[in-house]
């Protein structure tokens, strides 16, 4: 069974309450969005094919217990599960970063799944599937990339609508667009409001050129 593959790459964890942690990152080919401020759009159409046990056994050489699946968008390839769970089979901590515009219920539930969902200025906004919000687990966490005052209501009416069910209880993230988003604005706001979120910075931004790639 193979997956097509952008790239395999042994780094720091940038992003989620992961964040700083040493990371194998497993970056499948292909999405079915286009958001506004993509940094991986290489991964639209790079790769090569690659047999799960090849991805296992390359994954492997680095000695790294987590491990994370990202894209592009994963779950547009079906062989994506199948994937995990060889992964979590093996003994890995696994991550799923998944835009949510997908089934994310076939995904092996011991799997940390990250729901980035679209803000209207991702020019993608509405395109995850909030029913899957009703899926995520209180290991799951999810995560809204901010752009302006109009994002940041926006993430707040689906927090507040979470907070009233179940699915309510995963951590989220408030993420400010790289380059663009003030973020000393977007903690003003949050604290204003007094979120139970995280203001979320992608470090390994801050560690490498933002458009440096395999890190």
């Amino acid at each position: 069974m193979a997956l097509k593959v952008n790239e395999i790459f042994y780094s720091i964890q940038g992003e989620s309450s992961y964040a700083g942690r040493p990371c194998v990152f497993v970056r499948l080919t292909g999405c079915n969005l286009r958001c506004s401020y993509c940094d991986t759009q290489y991964a639209y159409d790079e790769g090569d094919l690659m047999e799960i046990n090849d991805v296992l056994k390359r994954v492997a050489t680095y000695k790294c217990p987590l491990v994370e699946v990202t894209g592009g968008e994963p779950l547009v390839q079906k062989e994506t599960p199948y994937l995990i769970h060889g992964l979590l089979e093996a003994g890995h901590e696994v991550l799923l970063e998944t835009n949510g515009s997908q089934d994310i219920g076939q995904v092996d539930k011991r799997c940390v799944k990250i729901m980035d969902i679209k803000c209207p200025t991702s020019g993608e906004g509405g395109k995850s599937d909030l029913k899957n919000l009703a899926l995520l687990a209180d290991t799951d966490e999810i995560k809204f990339v901010i752009g302006d005052r109009g994002d940041y209501e926006y993430a707040k009416k689906i927090l507040d609508s979470m907070a009233r069910t179940p699915s309510g209880v995963c951590l989220a993230h408030l993420s400010p667009v790289f380059g663009k988003m003030d973020p000393g604005l977007l903690a003003k706001w949050i604290l204003a409001d007094h979120l139970d979120v995280r203001l979320h910075m992608q470090i390994h931004k801050t560690i490498w050129h933002p458009e440096k790639r395999g890190v």
